[in-house]
């Protein structure tokens, strides 16, 4: 496969006339420069390295447009247990697709899915992964890369037994997790190369001091790590009060902290947690639309990323479903904190949308050689974009500036009116409603 693209805004530098070359799975082969477009190629105008959703719980979409108007994210969290507890696999594939495939449409190219609704209500293990590989069809389905984080969820806090509407989340202990997850790699080997298996610590509330370090050393090396961290002050209370330390603290304790680990929210930090997360080169994960919509508060982002931490981005909640505002939530953030313009530049802008998105999921960087050609063409003359320096797009476009994207080499179309139909049909099964 070919595809050319006449302006390339990679790394925030405009590039003309790029001609890449893929093998069957989609991996850029070869690169050179050329003037015109070969007749055998697929010809994009604008075009940037796909953007990676760092962060994605696909079943909170259920949510979207019912839990905005009041609250905090502890009575959120008792509508998402409500929905998470109705799911079944076959709604699960179904809801999932409509969610992967407003992604791809939105301009997210790859999604790791941080998950952790694994088993009936009951707790009772489904036969063969099924939830899993529900989310594993709704990804291909949707012609997204998925990265699928599945995650250890141990306890209902910090010293207290799983809540009756937590046991489908729940192992027994690090020794059933690591079993099950060992058995989910098995069973997704033979699926297409979108989908890949990751792992997840759920936070410190959900797995205990052992087990943080038992999960992290069961797991191979090159297996990408995350976990939910600081998101809430209360988390922070709760695990000084237990172990007389932060919750960053206790991972470096446990020796979690690693450049393969990505840190989720990293929200309430002291200066020894953003030194020790730089130190490690962990990534930090920032989900500026679900922060913002809970009010979980705006973390340190520039300073993480001057400590010497990689920064990237997700949906999280999917309350918003939009690489370009996250991107731009991210930048507002830190100059609501800092009470200066520029905080972050364009260029890195984009590294943090692509490239470090990726490598925060395993990934190599898309649109290079060796790593997979993904990438999302942009409309430049929009209402929206019109006169704009094309390095300066993540700061002006928005989905809706997206024109077409390509995973593995090949343009994905979803028709929007049928993704949302499906979305809104599953999530009247979900609440039992009808329209």
């Amino acid at each position: 496969m070919k595809v050319w693209v006449d302006h390339l805004v990679r790394g925030g530098v405009v590039e003309r006339g790029i001609l890449f070359e893929t093998d069957d799975d989609g991996t850029v082969i070869g690169e050179t420069s050329t003037d015109t477009r070969p007749p055998d190629a697929l010809g994009l105008e604008v075009a940037a390295p796909g953007f990676a959703n760092a962060h994605s719980h696909a079943f909170h979409r259920a949510l979207r447009g019912r839990t905005h108007d009041s609250g905090s994210f502890w009575t959120w969290r008792e509508l998402m247990y409500r929905a998470a507890g109705r799911l079944t696999p076959d709604l699960y594939r179904d809801l999932a697709t409509a969610v992967f495939s407003e992604m791809v449409l939105s301009g997210w190219t790859s999604v790791g899915e941080f998950h952790y609704v694994h088993h009936t209500p009951d707790g009772t293990a489904y036969p063969h992964h099924a939830m899993e590989l529900a989310l594993a069809d709704a990804a291909e389905a949707a012609g997204i890369r998925l990265v699928l984080l599945d995650a250890c969820y141990l306890t209902g806090g910090i010293g207290t037994a799983l809540l009756a509407e937590q046991r489908r989340f729940g192992d027994a202990d690090a020794g059933a997790f690591l079993a099950r997850w060992h058995s989910l790699r098995d069973a997704l080997a033979d699926r297409s190369p979108l989908v890949t298996l990751g792992a997840a610590l759920h936070s410190v509330r959900a797995v205990p001091r052992d087990a943080l370090g038992a999960v992290a050393r069961g797991l191979p090396a090159s297996v990408p790590l995350h976990i939910h961290l600081s998101e809430q002050p209360a988390e922070n209370a709760d695990c000084v009060t237990a172990y007389g330390l932060t919750p960053t603290a206790l991972l470096a304790a446990e020796g979690v902290l690693s450049r393969r680990l990505s840190v989720v929210h990293a929200t309430h930090l002291s200066d020894d947690d953003v030194r020790m997360l730089g130190d490690a080169e962990v990534t930090a994960v920032f989900c500026p639309t679900t922060e913002a919509d809970l009010g979980d508060g705006i973390g340190p982002a520039v300073a993480l990323a001057d400590a010497g931490a990689r920064l990237a981005i997700g949906s999280d909640q999917n309350a918003v479903v939009d690489p370009l505002l996250e991107l731009r939530g991210l930048e507002a953030g830190e100059r609501l904190r800092s009470l200066q313009r520029g905080r972050i530049a364009p260029a890195a802008l984009w590294r943090i949308g692509s490239d470090a998105g990726y490598a925060s999921l395993g990934l190599p960087p898309p649109a290079r050689v060796g790593g997979p050609l993904d990438l999302v063409e942009l409309d430049a003359s929009s209402i929206r974009t019109s006169g704009s320096e094309l390095p300066q797009l993540p700061l002006v476009a928005t989905a809706s500036d997206v024109t077409r994207v390509v995973v593995g080499g090949r343009v994905i179309t979803h028709d929007p009116r049928g993704v949302a139909d499906r979305s809104g049909a599953s999530i009247d099964t979900l609440f039992g409603e009808a329209r």
